[in-house]
C-alpha cells in the first residue's frame, strides 16, 4: 500500500503544476487569445484519508504561473487524475496520467497532462504539458516539474 500511495501522490502532484496562475509575462496574443510557455515546480502533500484507490493532494507551485491546487488521483497500473488550480485571476482544470519508475525511497515519474477548462481570465483555457518529478516515500514529500503551453 505504501508503494501505491507513493505513486499516487506523485501522479496527483504532477497533474497540477503547469496551469497555475495570474502571471502572463511572455504571453503571445493570437486572435484574442493568449498562449504562453510555462515551467513550474510544485510541492504537494497527501491529504488523508485515502478512499480505496482515490487520493487527494494539495499544495502550492511556483514558477511562470504560481498558485494553489487540489488533485484527485485514481490508482492503477497507470495513474489518472483530475486537477483544479486556483489563482487570483481564476481557476484552471484538467486531467492527466503518469507512470512511476523505480524502487526504494525515491520514486521518479513521467507523464502528460491536458488543460480542459477554466474560469475568470482562464475561461477558455486549454493546453498540454510534460511532467516529471520525484517522490520521497519516507516523508511523502513530492517535487514536480512541468513544462508546456497554456492558451486562454
Amino acid at each position: 500500500m505504501i508503494k501505491q500511495l507513493a505513486a499516487a501522490t506523485v501522479m496527483a502532484s504532477a497533474l497540477t503544476v503547469i496551469t497555475l496562475g495570474p502571471s502572463v509575462a511572455g504571453a503571445a496574443t493570437t486572435g484574442g487569445s493568449r498562449t504562453m510557455q510555462a515551467t513550474d515546480t510544485a510541492h504537494l502533500h497527501y491529504v488523508p484519508p485515502a478512499h480505496g484507490p482515490l487520493l487527494l493532494e494539495e499544495g502550492t507551485a511556483s514558477g511562470t504561473i504560481p498558485g494553489t491546487m487540489r488533485v484527485h488521483v485514481t490508482l492503477g497500473s497507470t495513474f489518472r487524475a483530475t486537477f483544479t488550480i486556483y489563482t487570483r485571476a481564476g481557476s484552471i482544470s484538467g486531467r492527466g496520467m503518469a507512470v512511476p519508475h523505480g524502487l526504494g525511497i525515491y520514486e521518479s515519474f513521467a507523464g502528460t497532462l491536458v488543460i480542459t477548462s477554466g474560469t475568470g481570465r482562464y475561461a477558455h483555457a486549454h493546453g498540454h504539458a510534460g511532467l516529471y518529478g520525484t517522490f520521497d516515500r519516507r516523508t511523502y514529500g513530492l517535487v514536480v516539474q512541468t513544462t508546456g503551453s497554456l492558451s486562454y
